[in-house]
């Protein structure tokens, strides 16, 4: 366990950069822009807009003081979907960490000073996939509550410059202190979705000399492209042809994609959500958590370790620049 400790501090010190302050800068930049802006606009908002009854409650752009708490509720269940692009950036830093995990080592020759001590491949593997899949999301989870409060709180003091508050409905729906404590119960669904593409990656970045950005994306989709040509050659004369949308699904997409968080919602999930009012943290934890009860999940993430076994393997002796 001490030795893991200090691979990941390892992990850490080396991509802090991306790991820390990229996440910190896009969170910075949303609050300066949607919060700012928000500011503003009710700034310059037409007075006209805003009416008063005689409780002193106040009425804005038409919405009657009965849909106040309903607003609270909204706000305070949906806060966190405003760090939205903190998640995505999330994404595409885990996959060009786990891209590069294995081969930089490689190619600036350190490989061989890690070597001289006393770490074993499995640990080295072990520790890059924690980082991603772990140690990554719980970062970008603090910095995005983070930046989300923040502009939940302009977002309030906005609209309380106009006359509706909604501090005290916003402070008393649970789902303001709960929805951090979600995020954090998604990263189990997480995991196993991202270990196809975690294994994957590590796997084309312990076996790569160079382009290992072209290997890993440019592999799954010319084989993609060379089954639907095939099946354009021999569709004329058998109708045993290959099922390339279920490999784009089921292969590119799981293979490249799965550091995305969300990738798990279907059509049907989406469909779902867009009948709802506002968000429902509760109810999209469960739809998360039903996707496990299909098998394809399971033997992707099977597959995945099957990879990073392999990737451990492939790091014992390939140890050329």
């Amino acid at each position: 366990m001490k030795t893991m400790k200090w691979l990941l501090r390892r992990e850490f010190w080396e991509h802090k950069g991306a790991f820390l302050w990229t996440p910190v800068a896009v969170a910075a930049a949303m609050i300066l822009l949607v919060g700012g802006g928000f500011l503003y606009a009710m700034t310059i908002s037409a007075p006209e807009n805003i009416q008063f009854n005689g409780h002193n409650v106040v009425q804005i752009n038409g919405v009657p003081p009965a849909l106040r708490y309903k607003v609270a509720h909204i706000a305070a269940s949906g806060y966190m979907g405003l760090a939205a692009p903190v998640f995505m950036v999330l994404a595409v830093v885990a996959f060009f960490y786990c891209l590069s995990a294995l081969h930089d080592d490689r190619k600036d020759r350190s490989i061989l000073f890690w070597k001289s001590l006393p770490l074993s491949d499995r640990d080295t593997v072990l520790s890059k996939v924690i980082t991603a899949v772990c140690v990554v999301p719980l970062i970008t989870i603090a910095i995005g509550t983070a930046a989300a409060l923040v502009m939940l709180l302009l977002g309030l003091v906005g609209t309380a410059s106009k006359g509706m508050n909604l501090f005290a409905p916003v402070l008393m729906e649970p789902n303001l202190y709960l929805s951090p404590l979600y995020l954090l119960a998604f990263l189990p669904v997480y995991i196993l979705w991202a270990l196809p593409t975690v294994g994957w990656l590590l796997l084309v970045s312990s076996w790569a000399r160079s382009k290992v950005f072209l290997w890993a994306v440019g592999t799954p989709l010319v084989v993609a492209l060379l089954l639907k040509w095939f099946n354009v050659l021999v569709g004329h004369v058998s109708n045993n042809v290959i099922n390339v949308d279920w490999f784009w699904s089921e292969v590119v997409a799981r293979g490249l994609a799965g550091l995305v968080p969300g990738i798990w919602f279907s059509q049907d999930h989406i469909a779902v959500m867009n009948q709802q009012e506002g968000i429902d943290p509760a109810g999209l934890l469960g739809m998360s958590y039903g996707t496990l009860a299909t098998p394809g999940v399971w033997v992707a993430a099977l597959v995945g370790v099957g990879m990073l076994y392999a990737a451990m393997r492939m790091r014992r002796w390939r140890d050329e620049g």
